[in-house]
């Protein structure tokens, strides 16, 4: 089976990357912009520093057809126009969600009712240095699950996933997995790009009280939804303490979308948080929402 990546970001080419390294066959579907002037070789650099030359097919929307397998790894604002352009995918053709945030299943559910659906996370770290040089710069753990019945016949896929990124399993409460994604997401993704600084900035003294504040109104919100598999806020706040100690050196994608004039995917995280809060008062998380809706361009 061929793996097709619709989003050749930082993390779509790392994925790439380790699935070519496993002598699986992969093809990036690119944007029109690429037309023309793509080759179909790129830079991955990776863990231990060595630079390796990766070799994939690249395709574009009118070969959708020809799709058995389809990896989207965009941004959460871009997966519903993008897969809006393939009009040719065969109903019976997998597609797979690994972005950030939450709130887009539903429309692609919506858009595709036909086709297998899967979710997942994957928090493997990945940097975009120049055109088509890619720097992996961490592991991480990647989950998947079915988001309709005929997505959840799909569970096979985790074992080749699985032996190209360290680490694949299957969940059948994959919202859980996500929404735990988003939490930490919540917290260290409007605070970097607000302040524009990495993440492990934000273990110094001067954001300990914003820290303690912010998490305790996310984890009251996932901690709703969450309901009786909810973690508790200690557990919370130590899974986010690891993130931010494994990743100091990292800048969120929400940061460098800022950094570099580019929408966010705000809508989908901080956003979400502000729409599932009910009765509970989320002032910071409200305020951060509000302050990266007024740096987007």
């Amino acid at each position: 089976m061929q793996w097709t990546l619709l989003g050749a970001g930082a993390l779509g080419c790392v994925i790439a990357g380790l699935l070519r390294q496993q002598d699986e066959s992969v093809a990036l579907m690119l944007s029109e912009r690429h037309r023309g002037h793509f080759h179909p070789l790129y830079e991955l650099i990776n863990l231990n520093g060595r630079s390796e030359l990766i070799n994939t097919q690249a395709c574009f929307a009118e070969q959708a057809r020809a799709v058995e397998c389809l990896l989207v790894v965009t941004k959460a604002y871009q997966v519903v126009p993008a897969l809006s352009a393939l009009t040719g995918l065969s109903a019976h053709t997998p597609i797979i969600l690994l972005h950030n945030g939450l709130g887009v299943a539903e429309q692609v559910a919506t858009l595709f009712p036909d086709n297998p659906l899967l979710a997942g996370i994957c928090s493997h770290g990945a940097m975009k240095e120049a055109d088509w040089k890619i720097r992996h710069t961490g592991k991480g753990e990647t989950w998947l699950g079915g988001v309709n019945e005929a997505g959840k016949k799909w569970a096979h896929l985790v074992e080749p996933l699985a032996r190209a990124l360290g680490h694949a399993q299957w969940s059948d409460h994959i919202e859980i997995q996500q929404r735990r994604k988003l939490a930490i997401n919540a917290v260290i993704n409007p605070l970097t790009a607000y302040h524009n600084i990495a993440n492990g900035e934000l273990l110094t003294s001067r954001f300990d009280e914003v820290l303690t504040q912010l998490s305790e109104e996310v984890h009251q919100v996932i901690a709703q939804l969450d309901g009786p598999d909810a973690e508790s806020l200690p557990a919370f706040r130590r899974r986010l303490q690891q993130v931010l100690e494994l990743t100091a050196t990292n800048y969120s994608s929400m940061q460098q979308d800022v950094a570099h004039g580019r929408p966010t995917e705000n809508d989908y995280i901080s956003g979400y948080v502000v729409a599932h809060a009910g009765q509970i008062p989320i002032p910071v998380t409200l305020q951060l929402y509000q302050a990266i809706q007024r740096l987007e361009p």
